[in-house]
């Protein structure tokens, strides 16, 4: 074979090394920036579902704690939230999520507390309702989950 041949091989091997090279690296990095995208949309829809839970959960367990009559719209909004949860979370956290709207429907149906019962809920730390499911919703996030 002619040495003029075996160069321009080379130089076309070359060529095309060098370019699915390059096109392999912007892959790869275009594919990780998606994934880093998506995984923080995720986290931050998932952020707001549970700010919006504890909200709501907070101020439904207080009005159970003082009146026994049932806010219907308020439980109707905890549990809708749930089902979005049910869509973005993990089983931990929509267990505990399910866990605080049934505590919540009970307390409503048991005698209303005095402002000195609740003192007592407070400094022994049984008032304290939602604290299974912040637990469970930062393990979702220290480890990373990807729903």
């Amino acid at each position: 074979m002619d040495a003029g041949y075996i160069t321009a091989l080379a130089a076309l091997g070359g060529a095309a090394l060098g370019g699915f090279t390059s096109f392999a690296t912007s892959w790869t990095t275009q594919r990780v920036q998606m994934n880093a995208e998506r995984n923080a949309t995720s986290k931050s829809r998932r952020q707001k579902l549970y700010n919006a839970f504890i909200d709501g959960a907070a101020k439904m367990y207080g009005d159970a704690l003082i009146h026994d009559k049932l806010e219907l719209s308020g439980l109707i909004e905890l549990h809708t939230i749930v089902s979005r949860m049910r869509v973005f979370s993990s089983a931990a956290v929509i267990e505990n999520a399910i866990s605080v709207v049934r505590v919540i429907t009970e307390t409503y149906s048991q005698p209303n507390k005095s402002p000195l019962e609740i003192e007592e809920m407070i400094e022994n730390g049984t008032i304290d309702l939602l604290k299974g499911f912040s637990e469970a919703c930062r393990q979702e996030f220290e480890t990373n989950l990807r729903i």
